[in-house]
């Protein structure tokens, strides 16, 4: 449907564009009803004025909240043609240096195309009496701003992208946007998917070209990746990925030669036989070169270290054996020193040692604490376990960065440093390549740090490995923990994490204080799931304490399925609570929510949990509900919720990072192809208090000695041996 008209108001000018107001619909190719009348209209818009004519393309469509309303697919600016219509123009606050008087004798003379005339020589308003060529400058500039954006606009719309999209593109690049495009509309890949500007590139242009296919391979990189988790690929490899990704037809030969090609020019790197993207290849060098420099510094000396851990001992009221001792001296002199073990050996408890020494050694007040140490892990729920053991505040390694979400930048990095002279990182199995980077980008030289995780748990999402690399370089200070702390006199978890890590299972099947295992296959996996919880609620427990670990998110077995089930569990339909659908998701108040990426602004992160604290009847401020994060109550607009899930069972890879009283983990047939030691022994060391395992023996065995996703191809270790 096609309308013509006016905007009459603005109600609402959100992000991105995105408006909604009210239109005076003076012409319509349908549906008359609506002629004269002011109807709401949403969409993506560029400057709108009340001003101009406007055609708008779309169909009305019936808002649950906000009743019928215009949506714009596409819309453009009527420009005046008539003489009335070019004089209110020129009048028009849009126009600097034009009043109606010198409009009407801009018209008079240069004649109804006096805007055309106007935009070809700014001079032809000089013939006007009375238009010096200051103020022929003054309108000239004003009819090309007012033109630019929307030549623009259309421009970018004839060759296929969207309006949401060509509004971020113009706000981005300005009038650079059309140089980029005719140049190579590649280069708008952080911007825009690969996949758009491939398929807009392929409507003018052979799939086989020499730009595409430089913009594949470069694509390719990060599909490997983001898939593999390795930095670095082989060349046959990547040629058999390539044809099978694009379907480009070339030979080995031209491969290899666009390869050199995209060295040459910095894209890539090729390092003897190994193919690595320039970006990637960056940061690892770099990781190795700062991690270097701070480990040639001297030393730390340090008197009576022996007496201070003493001391510390009778405050803490515990004991420290001599792992542990060496693990706090060592990590307090050395520069550099990585803390390693599994569940219940400890790591936790030495954290908090080696504050509390630090503070005493160096005779800090509460101000100097804050400005000298730094506690930082990359997950919400890890900070927050890192602040309660030492009762100091500690946060993410994104907000320590000061991290910002659209322009994807760190406010902290090495023209902007941080003061700290310790920092202290827990869960570095997490960490990836691009953010230990740029950590290490935003502190100085002289600051001493400490790495703590889990060598055996999964590896980060992103590509690199970069705990395991430092750890097999033999470089840096390294104290691995083995023994056992966290036990009762019947209890198994830790030691079935350990079990599970060295391929040594004893009988898992034998009931135990804080373990039970119960055999259980695809068919009757729900109902059994939904029993345990059943009866956990008899005993006083509920989703707060109970966490559900599957590795996939579809199937009857899958993620969405259980939360579903769970969800009318432990938060029922009821009267006194609102719910809100969005897509097939029910969100209902009570509800338990994952957050599925970081929002620094926000202080929420990927993997922090939370609670639905109410749903607005009418929207708040354009919000739809708000989720209160441990206290930090976040609010979200419709278009946030794609940005948050249910969390009644979640996945082990968004469980790293967090502990949770009571973990059921099943491990069944239809999960089979998802299994392996890691993720199994990941999932396991989530639980504290109990851990119910539902499945099925030989899956169980199977899954354990799968050692998938064992090794990735990174450059790291040989980078830093290099410099040492």
């Amino acid at each position: 449907m096609k309308l013509i008209g006016k905007v009459r108001n603005i109600i609402f000018d959100g992000e991105n564009g995105y408006k909604v107001g009210l239109f005076r619909v003076k012409e319509i190719d349908e549906d008359e009803k609506y002629l004269n009348k002011t109807i709401t209209f949403t969409g993506y818009f560029n400057n709108l004025n009340e001003i101009d004519k406007y055609e708008m393309i779309g169909n009305f469509k019936n808002h649950n909240k906000f009743g019928k309303q215009f949506v714009v697919e596409s819309y453009q600016k009527i420009k005046p043609t008539t003489k009335d219509g070019v004089i209110e123009f020129l009048s028009s606050s849009l126009i600097k240096g034009s009043g109606e008087k010198t409009a009407i004798k801009i018209v008079s003379i240069l004649g109804e195309n006096a805007i055309d005339k106007i935009k070809e020589n700014y001079q032809n308003l000089l013939i006007v009496p009375g238009i010096s060529e200051e103020k022929a400058l003054k309108i000239y500039n004003s009819i090309k701003i007012y033109d630019d954006s929307d030549d623009l606009l259309i421009y970018l719309k004839n060759l296929g992208f969207t309006i949401k999209e060509s509004l971020k593109l113009i706000s981005k690049y300005k009038e650079n946007i059309k140089a980029i495009v005719d140049g190579n509309i590649y280069e708008l890949v952080s911007y825009i998917d690969f996949n758009r500007l491939d398929q807009i590139f392929l409507k003018n242009h052979s799939k086989d070209s020499e730009l595409r296919i430089l913009a594949c391979i470069l694509e390719l990189f990060k599909i490997l990746q983001d898939s593999t988790g390795d930095t670095y690929f082989y060349i046959d490899f990547l040629y058999e990925k390539m044809f099978q990704k694009f379907k480009i037809n070339i030979t080995f030969e031209q491969f290899s030669s666009y390869l050199k090609k995209l060295d040459e020019n910095k894209k890539i790197v090729i390092d003897n036989d190994k193919y690595s993207s320039y970006d990637i290849y960056f940061y690892e060098k770099n990781i190795a070169l700062y991690l270097s420099k701070i480990n040639q510094n001297a030393k730390k000396q340090i008197n009576n270290i022996s007496d201070t851990i003493s001391s510390l001992e009778n405050i803490l009221n515990l004991k420290y054996n001599e792992e542990q001792k060496q693990a706090i001296i060592s990590s307090l002199k050395e520069n550099i020193s990585i803390i390693t073990g599994g569940p219940g050996t400890g790591k936790t408890t030495i954290i908090n040692g080696i504050v509390k020494s630090y503070i005493t050694i160096n005779h800090l007040d509460n101000f100097e604490i804050l400005n000298n140490i730094a506690l930082l892990a990359p997950t919400g729920r890890a900070a927050k376990r890192m602040s309660f053991s030492t009762n100091l505040p500690a946060s993410t390694i994104h907000r320590f960065l000061k991290w910002n979400k659209e322009k994807n930048e760190f406010g902290v990095n090495k023209f902007n440093k941080c003061s700290q002279k310790l920092l202290i990182i827990d869960e570095l199995s997490m960490v990836d390549t691009y953010l230990m980077y740029s950590l290490l980008d935003g502190i100085n030289s002289d600051c001493q740090i400490i790495f703590v995780g889990d060598e055996n748990q999964l590896p980060s999402v992103s590509c690199g490995n970069v705990l395991k690399d430092l750890i097999d370089s033999n470089i840096f200070n390294h104290v691995k923990l083995e023994t056992i702390y966290r036990q009762k006199n019947n209890s198994y978890i830790p030691y079935l994490a350990k079990e599970i890590r060295l391929k040594q299972i004893s009988d898992f099947t034998k009931m135990r204080d804080d373990y039970n295992y119960l055999e259980v296959n695809s068919n009757n996996l729900l109902n059994t799931i939904k029993k345990i919880c059943e009866s956990s609620l008899k005993k006083n427990l509920n989703e707060k304490n109970i966490q559900v670990l599957i590795p996939m998110y579809k199937g009857i077995n899958g993620i969405d399925n259980v939360n579903i089930m769970l969800q009318n569990l432990f938060n029922k339909k009821s009267e006194l609570k609102k719910e809100y659908k969005y897509n097939d998701t029910i969100f209902r108040e009570n509800d338990k929510v994952l957050q599925l990426i970081n929002n620094p602004d926000c202080n929420v992160f990927n993997g922090d949990m939370g609670y639905i604290l109410e749903i607005y009847d009418k929207n708040k401020d354009n919000f739809v509900l708000s989720v209160n994060f441990d206290g930090n109550v976040v609010d979200y607009k419709k278009s946030d919720l794609a940005t948050i899930k249910h969390a009644y069972a979640i996945t082990i890879h968004k469980s790293q990072g967090s502990e949770f009283d009571h973990v059921i983990l099943p491990i069944i047939t239809s999960y089979k192809r998802m299994l392996y030691n890691k993720l199994i022994y990941t999932g396991v060391s989530r639980a504290k208090k109990s851990l119910i395992i539902l499945g099925e023996k030989d899956i169980f065995i199977n899954s354990i000695n799968n050692d998938y996703s064992k090794n990735r191809n990174t450059n790291l270790q040989k980078l830093l041996c290099n410099n040492n």
